[in-house]
């Protein structure tokens, strides 16, 4: 029997590409989607696709049992992917905002983890793969509330590694960089719900964030697209010894660099250029 992986996110950008080519490559991919209409649009493409919404407890346990109904009780791989970032200054969010953040970016993928760790515990083996962001260990503004999901993630993930050393069940992460995907039209979206801009003493400033946002394209020279996480995830699902962390793009390459180089005053000045 081929191996069985449960892919949040898949609607669009990384989660979705990764989705047909682990398909392509022969894995028994479970698909995920928040929104019920792009589940049926996968479904016809081919692809064996669940509703799975990150925020809904409810949602995560129902999906639970259909992944584990549909691998007959084996799940090799999870990879979670399914996330979104909320644009502005810390002080213009209100705490709501930060919540729902945390709902889909963070919490949801604890229980997602907590609930299908004992599959893997009983069968001996599984591969947890955490996507995380170059904004889980560099900090830029106006990302805040983004930034501070994957800082968590980042550490959540560290410490799961740690308490299943003695295990067959391996943990990585990857962090992209820039990647063109629907990820900041979604941002922009999050933006519009939570922020007050034209009364925010940021204003000024949110204009050139409405204008990256609104773009169809990103204005990023180093870019790439989805499909550059397709390789990290094979790797990490394939290698008898699979790396902690996947760099994806130079930015995040270098900023890891950078951050282990540099005076954090130098690093800030670096980072607010970047931003």
């Amino acid at each position: 029997m081929s191996k069985s992986i449960l892919i949040t996110g898949c609607s669009t950008g990384i989660g979705y590409v990764c989705a047909h080519a682990l398909h392509k490559r022969g894995y028994r991919v479970i698909a995920s989607c928040r929104k019920l209409e792009d589940v049926e649009r996968l479904q016809r493409e081919g692809l064996t696709c669940i509703h799975l919404d990150l925020a809904s407890s409810s949602s995560i346990s129902a999906a639970v049992q259909e992944t584990l109904s549909l691998c007959d009780g084996k799940l090799y791989g999870l990879f979670n992917n399914g996330a979104y970032g909320q644009p502005g200054a810390l002080e213009d969010l209100p705490v709501q905002a930060l919540r729902e953040q945390f709902e889909t970016n963070f919490f949801g993928w604890h229980q997602l983890v907590g609930d299908l760790l004992a599959t893997m515990r009983k069968q001996g083996e599984g591969r947890i793969i955490q996507n995380s962001s170059v904004l889980g260990f560099a900090a830029m503004k106006y990302r805040g509330a983004y930034n501070a999901s994957k800082f968590a993630l980042e550490g959540w993930t560290d410490t799961l590694r740690l308490e299943l050393k003695d295990t067959n069940i391996h943990l990585s992460l990857i962090q992209p960089g820039p990647i063109e995907t629907q990820f900041r039209a979604n941002a922009a979206i999050a933006f519009e719900k939570w922020i007050d801009y034209k009364n925010s003493p940021h204003s000024s400033q949110y204009q050139a964030q409405l204008d990256r946002l609104n773009n169809d394209k990103s204005n990023n020279a180093f870019v790439l697209p989805a499909e550059s996480c397709i390789a990290p995830l094979l790797d990490a699902l394939e290698s008898n010894k699979p790396k902690l962390r996947y760099r994806v793009t130079t930015p995040t390459k270098v900023f890891a660099v950078l951050k282990r180089l540099l005076p954090t005053r130098l690093l800030d000045k670096i980072l607010d250029k970047a931003a």
